[in-house]
């Protein structure tokens, strides 16, 4: 009963004889995290302590854990659909229905599970597992203080990634990697190239005419040494929702990665042909190293002119209306009246894509049916019910770290399909020290209306050639998206007529059947329509893996002599 076991699942800086010693610190559980404290990587936390166990995934939320009761027990796991196949569990219709909101469903909600009966653990938290079966959430990781000058801030964030990049490569190794031009993935180029890497790097051509990444990726590989660039033309890859119906293993929940699931098989397959073992992503870069508008908030009660020229710069960058921008300032509800708030309104009436407040609103569809909007509004309703704390006290710091976790959520399914594909894929702007050193910045220094990611920016300066420092805009593959949703219409019609979300009373049929039928006279929409036909391809990937599971279960059975 007194033995202590510790260990981690993932890439981690600490070997089994540093574990071996740390563990030795260990007398129960809340000594845990103080013995593995300074660890980098992405992993899971496994520890048993005088009989009562105890895991975790990542803060990140890439490393995610699952609970559920089985037979009075409490079960865990890394993967949902795991449990719920344990447990017979079914769909949960009313995660199903706010799942149609996309990436504006707000914490906790965005962590919920997909199955009835499974409960996704929130990323700050562990699970103590007592003998009797029983099971306690325990609060192990708190946001730092962001408090660090931006000059402290970046060295900090340059060593982190330096040392996630270094965990993973070696001198010598053929590696894969994302090189789109823009800051997140020519900085690890770069990193991996400092740590000896033989690079194999990949830039998408997309055909806009006024795309500019290729020109900028270019511009990195002629600075990089050893290395091969392979720039892949729109016209060379599989179309956007290539594979739209095809059934695949149904994971977890709906992934929102779903229209380049053929085009990553691709390039994964072109990048094991050179002898890569490995791909580095950018992903993440966007949500970790850039605090979203909402920091102005607690700017603005805190140095007030500094606020002000803050709120100038984002109000004429986004264009907000300037009553919209002044009643987000001047608002003090709590997180938990903010979600009451939203509970009452129309889910389906358009929200501020930006604003200063808690976030943005859950945004359902035009066509979400009348049960999918009472659904989310009962989840927001009882989130509230349960006194739902944000993820910190101020607004700002709040909306950071949800952005983090939807990356590492986002991360989840990016992996998973990197699996299936053959090539492992690594997102270190995912990994918690990162993160952590990321959060550490002055908010209004990490961000700013008149620069495009300055605490990055400074991260890399000496390293990265300074006109991609300097880049300012993001390019896209709109034209790309068109087109695959046309090639997609026999599809579309096909799920029109027979649509799963449909028949579990979460989307309009006539609704769902007028944007299926002619999406390309949305108005918007774009992420909206994505996350609806990930949703029903979600559903009919898990029936058809029903039925595979049953037909195993058939032919396995005994038979009668």
């Amino acid at each position: 009963m007194g033995e202590v076991r510790l260990a981690v699942a993932g890439i981690c800086s600490l070997n089994a004889a540093e574990l071996a010693s740390r563990a030795g610190r260990i007398r129960a559980t809340a000594d845990i995290e103080a013995a593995l404290s300074g660890a980098h990587g992405s992993f899971h936390v496994s520890a048993s302590v005088a009989g009562r166990s105890y895991v975790r995934g990542s803060f990140s939320g890439k490393r995610r854990v699952y609970r559920a009761q089985v037979d009075g027990v409490t079960v865990c796991a890394d993967r949902a659909h795991v449990l719920a196949r344990l447990t017979g569990a079914e769909v949960d219709t009313a995660q199903l229905a706010l799942r149609l909101a996309g990436v504006t469903v707000p914490h906790p909600l965005a962590d919920s599970a997909s199955w009835c009966g499974v409960g996704a653990v929130p990323p700050a938290e562990a699970v103590e597992l007592k003998p009797g079966g029983g099971a306690r959430a325990l609060r192990w990781w708190r946001a730092p203080a962001a408090e660090l000058p931006l000059r402290e801030a970046a060295a900090g964030l340059r060593e982190a990634l330096r040392r996630a990049v270094a965990l993973r490569v070696r001198p010598g190794d053929v590696v894969a990697a994302d090189l789109s031009g823009g800051m997140d993935s020519t900085s690890l180029c770069f990193l991996a190239a400092e740590a000896g890497a033989r690079l194999v790097t990949m830039t998408l051509h997309w055909s806009a005419p006024t795309n500019e990444d290729r020109a900028y990726a270019t511009l990195a590989a002629q600075r990089l040494p050893l290395v091969e660039q392979l720039v892949f033309p729109a016209g060379d890859l599989p179309a956007c929702f290539a594979g739209l119906d095809e059934r695949v293993d149904p994971g977890d929940g709906p992934s929102l990665v779903k229209r380049d699931r053929l085009i990553q098989q691709h390039l994964a397959e072109e990048m094991r042909s050179r002898g890569t073992r490995l791909r580095l992503s950018g992903h993440g870069g966007d949500h970790v190293v850039q605090p979203p508008a909402a920091y102005v908030h607690g700017l603005l009660r805190r140095s007030p002119v500094a606020g002000l020229r803050h709120v100038a710069g984002l109000r004429a960058r986004y264009r907000q209306p300037l009553g919209t921008t002044v009643a987000a300032l001047l608002d003090r509800r709590s997180y938990a009246s903010w979600l009451a708030h939203a509970a009452g309104q129309d889910l389906r009436t358009p929200a501020p894509m930006m604003d200063f407040g808690w976030g943005v609103r859950p945004q359902l569809p035009p066509w979400a049916s009348d049960q999918a909007v009472e659904l989310s509004r009962e989840q927001l309703r009882a989130a509230v019910r349960d006194a739902v704390e944000p993820l910190h006290r101020e607004r700002g710091r709040h909306a950071w770290i949800a952005a983090v976790q939807q990356a590492g959520l986002g991360d989840v399914h990016i992996s998973r399909d990197a699996a299936f594909a053959g090539l492992p894929q690594h997102t270190p702007f995912c990994d918690d020290a990162v993160v952590e050193a990321a959060l550490a910045a002055r908010p209004h220094e990490a961000a700013s209306p008149w620069s495009y990611k300055p605490l990055l920016a400074a991260a890399m300066g000496g390293l990265v050639p300074e006109p991609i420092l300097r880049r300012t805009t993001k390019d896209h593959c709109m034209p790309e998206w068109q087109e695959g949703v046309r090639r997609q219409r026999r599809t579309l019609a096909a799920w029109a007529d027979d649509s799963r979300l449909v028949a579990a009373g979460v989307a309009d049929e006539a609704e769902l059947r007028r944007a299926l039928l002619s999406p390309g006279l949305l108005s918007g929409g774009v992420s909206e329509l994505e996350a609806t036909l990930a949703a029903e391809a979600w559903l009919r990937d898990v029936e058809h893996q029903e039925t595979l599971n049953h037909s195993r279960e058939m032919n396995d059975a005994p038979t009668a002599r």
